[in-house]
């Protein structure tokens, strides 16, 4: 597996575990009662914890992509040659 594609796998599989992430630990401004005033969304999150949310979706993805490249690596899972590929 190359470096582009390597740097491609990790970078979709943070974005995935990025929005399964997100919703965990969110509170609402109503589910906490507090009146958002005119033109507030009440299903903003009162604290959305994001720098939180990037180092744990950061840890979660290397765990995801160190069991994916084991898989490639040691050839659990034979990946198909593709003809003239680069």
């Amino acid at each position: 597996m190359g470096v582009f594609t390597s740097v491609a796998i990790f970078l979709t599989v943070w974005w995935t575990v990025l929005f399964c992430v997100l919703p965990f630990g969110t509170v609402s401004h109503a589910e906490a009662g507090i009146d958002k005033g005119d033109g507030g969304d009440p299903g903003a999150p009162v604290d959305p914890r994001l720098k939180q949310k990037f180092i744990t979706t950061t840890w979660i993805s290397a765990i995801i992509f160190a069991v994916i490249y084991a898989v490639v690596y040691f050839g659990l899972v034979p990946l198909p040659r593709v003809p003239g590929g680069l």
